[in-house]
């Protein structure tokens, strides 16, 4: 049936692929064609059986024209995922196997001359009889072959083009890239282009990028967004842009549930801001955390832990065992906890996981650590790019955000594996230093952008009631150094080690 071409360049329909329309806008302009392109293995059949999927969950006509998967096989791929064929009808226009047959050979004609034209009739018939609102057209690079020469090919895309236009038919042509020189005539065709990439790791998962190269008429979202398929179809995580909801909030101040913590932070942590909490092992950097955590869900607020070395259940037996009682929460659902898979996250997939708890209610969330976070994705290019903006959309929902740096060494001079502190508004400084023959440990206020904090070092200690900030260490001289001195009260040094009795 020939109609009218829809003239609106805002009339979209959905893809059905969860993230996928918040890149394009919106989802695909109704009445165009589409290029799907990506090497074998990058999810484009599973993408375009969900788009069909949506269509027929719509109650529209959709056609998968296959020219190399017959129909068990597609079926076989939904399954798997657990999507519903229902609805779908798929067109199997794959050569005979009596092709196979040496009497069957052509020998005076090119093939391409009579089995083009033989596949042309096939597909036409199939729209002409179903005439679909959506169809797939999987994939071009037979179609090139068949061709033979590259104008014969994109003329033959260019009358297809116009051809399901005048059926108000959506369509999306898949392109494999096994053909050779294809990909740019139908680019220059195209309404628009989806690309598919995955890139190989040396250990862990390959990485996923999905990037829309070309969309005429829409404010698409630019750049590589990460995507996964998973049992139920492909994934889809937008790059976060946490300029796009910036807002002018004032901020209330939370306290830590600890008096003289409070008083060495000012009066406490502010609302929207971040906290890098740094020191080496074992100073009691993520019961410090929690210390916040148990405060917030005291207040009936949510909290939500991002783990990547310890384990949850690690994690709240310890808790358990200084006076945190965290495992009622975790059984109602106040605290979510996300134990992370080394190796197996992408930065998309993390950043979506951290909003979206962010999203469902949490006020205060922890990120231990920023150490694991680096190596957890070892090959993934600006990490602290993404950081930075995971921050700064949490920081505009008033959410209170954590992350531990842990640093190599013990005493005196120590580095840590990535360098965050110019983009945290609070840095907390855990270290460890001897005093008369014992191992005690310090904190401090190095950095503070929401309020005035005192600049001294003060006594800390995790006990099994609780953590206790103790006194300030004004008779000390160097403990940064880890091995200091007493000083007499007019401050200058006495010469006595504190590590003898």
């Amino acid at each position: 049936m020939v109609t009218t071409q829809n003239a609106s360049s805002n009339a979209f329909i959905s893809t059905g692929i969860p993230g996928l329309d918040n890149i394009l806008g919106g989802g695909l302009t109704k009445e165009r064609l589409y290029l799907l392109e990506g090497d074998p293995g990058a999810g484009k059949t599973t993408m375009a059986l969900q788009f069909l999927i949506e269509g027929a969950r719509q109650g529209e006509p959709v056609l998968y024209i296959t020219l190399a998967e017959n129909d068990i096989e597609l079926r076989s791929v939904a399954q798997a995922h657990g999507l519903s064929m229902t609805g779908v009808t798929v067109h199997e226009v794959i050569p005979e196997e009596s092709i196979l047959d040496p009497d069957e050979q052509y020998t005076v004609l090119h093939p391409s001359e009579v089995e083009l034209s033989e596949t042309n009739s096939r597909i036409l018939e199939m729209i002409e009889r179903l005439n679909p609102a959506r169809v797939v057209l999987d994939s071009l690079s037979e179609l090139q072959l068949l061709s033979g020469s590259s104008l014969r090919y994109r003329r033959h895309v260019l009358a297809l083009k116009q051809y399901f236009a005048k059926r108000s038919c959506t369509a999306l042509l898949l392109d494999d890239k096994t053909a050779i020189g294809g990909d740019q005539q139908v680019r220059s065709i195209a309404h628009g282009v989806i690309s598919l990439r995955h890139h190989e790791s040396d250990y862990g998962a390959d990485r996923r990028v999905v990037r829309v190269l070309k969309y005429r008429g829409i404010a698409f979202r630019r750049g590589p967004h990460d995507y996964s398929i998973v049992t139920g179809g492909i994934i889809v995580y937008p790059r976060l842009v946490a300029a796009e909801s910036r807002a002018l909030v004032k901020r209330l101040q939370l306290s830590s549930g600890l008096p003289a913590f409070d008083l060495l932070l000012g009066g406490g942590i502010e609302e929207g801001s971040s906290t890098l909490i740094s020191g080496p092992p074992g100073t009691g950097k993520s019961s410090l955390a929690m210390q916040f955590v148990q405060a917030a869900l005291r207040r009936g607020s949510r909290a939500a832990l991002f783990l990547f070395e310890e384990s949850y259940n690690s994690l709240l037996n310890r808790s358990e065992g200084i006076g945190m009682d965290l495992h009622s929460h975790y059984a109602s659902g106040q605290l979510f906890v996300h134990q992370i898979d080394p190796a197996e996250l992408s930065p998309g997939e993390f950043t979506h996981a951290v909003c979206s708890a962010a999203d469902a209610g949490a006020k205060v969330i922890v990120i231990d650590s920023l150490n694991g976070y680096m190596n957890a994705m070892p090959g993934a290019e600006f990490l602290n790019t993404h950081l930075h903006e995971v921050l700064t959309y949490l920081e505009q929902r008033g959410v209170v955000t954590f992350v531990i740096g842990v640093q190599a060494g013990m005493v005196g001079v120590m580095t840590t594996g990535a360098d965050v502190s110019y983009m945290a508004d609070n840095v907390l400084i855990l270290r460890y230093f001897e005093a008369r023959g014992a191992v005690e440990k310090a904190i401090s206020v190095f950095k503070k952008r929401g309020s005035a904090h005192e600049t001294t070092l003060r006594q800390f200690r995790i006990t099994s009631t609780g953590l206790e900030v103790g006194a300030v260490l004004k008779d000390f001289q160097g403990v940064l150094t880890g091995v200091p001195t007493l000083v007499d009260a007019s401050g200058r040094d006495g010469g006595e080690p504190l590590s003898r009795t």
